[in-house]
């Protein structure tokens, strides 16, 4: 009944989990009501969003020189073969960050796709300019990680990398912010500890965000806010619905990563109920074929309990340990080394290992209670093995799937569903399907798109943008 060239004003209902909108009856004005209270709702955030967003737009950011010979040399020292999608991130990323707008950008790729080393192409590229990076890591594993990356990857330059994390002492970490105030340092990897009050930066240009969806918006505007003027690259497998949400809308710029690397295999993924004898097999089978397993459980209190289960499984040869928060930093550095070098068969832990640690020779990957996750938090997990050119599988332990919530079951099917390379952006658009991206300012995920749907507020949000915008703009030129 709708005119072909009024098609645009159809779209799919998407209001997120559960969503049930009131509908309006043709012939009234209860849907221009519903769709002006919206309106004026969604201008008031859009307001809030621009703050910082459009500000930073129109700001002058500091304009980074040309590649230098240094540069060429140093990605010449990468081993692999770029994709051709990595190769237009890292071009993006380097025309951001050689305009004077301030780069907001969110490199989206799945995991072991290559984000990290368009990261350290930028973090070089920065350093060459003379100015400071941060990059902002969820866990201390994972700083550490990049900590050894790039130790190595710049030995042959001039370039001071550190470190600051539970890993480091009280009186390192007092050395290495003085040394950070002053510009002694080029590169500073941390966690959540590099948004503390008593961190500055002599001459920071360049924040790197990895694994966002592990940080709060409070977390992550706090650094944006300390200079306005700051380049921002965010990387993420899947990104949380807010941030999708905003590089969908154009408030943040994206390249999505979607060529795998040449030889990587699809991990094999399936859900099963909770099976002693099925446990066994799979690890049996992994230690035969000279692998290594993770077994995932995220639950301190009970961990050992899993780890007598397993012991009572497994014959005396497979060797278990055993990694969770609790345990001293040293500890877990010592402990996740062992299980690096292949030491260990088995590593039972908390998620503490979700985010970024690559170890080739784990192929297998057991996760208990997978229906107590997340959408995001699972497919990381899963990308933690089938990193390179073997096999890998996945298993996502659940109890009778019958007693699964609605909402779980459907998370679980979306994973088995989307187990091909390259599938974490489709997850994440499924995750905001599920979800709903709801307020963009807020942790509610739910907000206005119940009512209107997620296609015509994402127009009503963009309408809202554009005219704030366009007064900022004629604001500048006015001054």
């Amino acid at each position: 009944y709708v005119p072909i060239e009024q098609i645009d004003r159809v779209g799919r209902y998407i209001g997120g989990e559960n969503a049930q909108p009131a509908l309006a009856k043709l012939g009234t004005k209860n849907w221009e009501r519903t769709k002006n209270r919206a309106r004026e709702a969604i201008e008031d955030m859009a307001e809030e969003l621009l703050d910082l967003y459009a500000t930073r737009s129109i700001k002058k950011g500091h304009s980074f020189g040309k590649d230098t010979t240094w540069q060429n040399e140093f990605e010449a020292s990468f081993l692999y073969e770029e994709t051709p999608d990595q190769w237009r991130a890292i071009e993006e990323v380097k025309r951001d960050m050689e305009s004077d707008a301030p780069m907001d950008r969110l490199i989206c790729g799945d995991v072991g796709f290559g984000k990290t080393e368009v990261a350290i192409r930028a973090a070089f590229k920065a350093v060459m300019d003379s100015t400071q990076v941060a990059i902002l890591v969820p866990t201390t594993l994972l700083a550490y990680q990049y900590f050894t990356i790039l130790t190595k990857r710049v030995a042959r330059f001039p370039i001071r990398v550190e470190m600051l994390s539970r890993l480091r002492t009280p009186r390192e970490q007092k050395e290495i912010m003085r040394e950070l105030k002053e510009g002694k340092i080029d590169i500073i990897i941390g966690t959540h500890r590099l948004l503390s009050d008593d961190v500055s930066f002599a001459n920071l240009k360049l924040l790197i965000i990895d694994e966002e969806q592990k940080f709060g918006v409070i977390q992550k505007e706090r650094v944006k806010r300390v200079s306005l003027t700051v380049d921002v690259l965010t990387l993420t497998a899947t990104p949380i619905p807010r941030t999708l949400y905003m590089a969908l809308i154009d408030i943040k710029s994206i390249s999505v990563i979607k060529t795998p690397p040449e030889e990587r295999l699809p991990v094999k993924t399936s859900i099963e109920v909770f099976d002693r004898e099925m446990i066994k097999e799979v690890i049996i089978r992994e230690k035969q074929r000279k692998g290594q397993v993770f077994f995932i459980h995220n639950r301190i209190e009970d961990i050992h309990q899993v780890e007598k289960i397993l012991r009572s499984l497994l014959p005396a040869e497979v060797s278990i340990a055993v990694a969770h928060g609790r345990l001293p930093p040293r500890a877990i550095e010592h402990i996740m080394m062992d299980f690096i070098i292949g030491k260990t068969d088995c590593l039972l832990s908390t998620v503490i290992i979700e985010s970024g640690i690559d170890i080739p020779n784990a192929n297998t990957i057991i996760v208990n209670n997978a229906h107590m996750f997340g959408l995001a938090d699972l497919h990381q997990l899963r990308g933690r093995v089938g990193r390179y050119n073997k096999q890998a599988y996945a298993y996502f332990i659940v109890p009778r799937r019958r007693a699964l919530i609605e909402e779980a079951q459907k998370r679980l099917d979306a994973l088995e569903e989307f187990a091909h390379l390259g599938a974490g952006f489709q997850l994440a658009l499924r995750d905001l399907e599920l979800r709903g991206a709801g307020n963009v300012l807020g942790e509610d995920q739910h907000g206005f798109v119940s009512t209107l749907g997620m296609d015509l507020y994402c127009r009503i949000l963009k309408e809202e943008i554009a005219a704030i915008k366009k007064v900022l703009n004629n604001h500048e030129v006015l001054q």
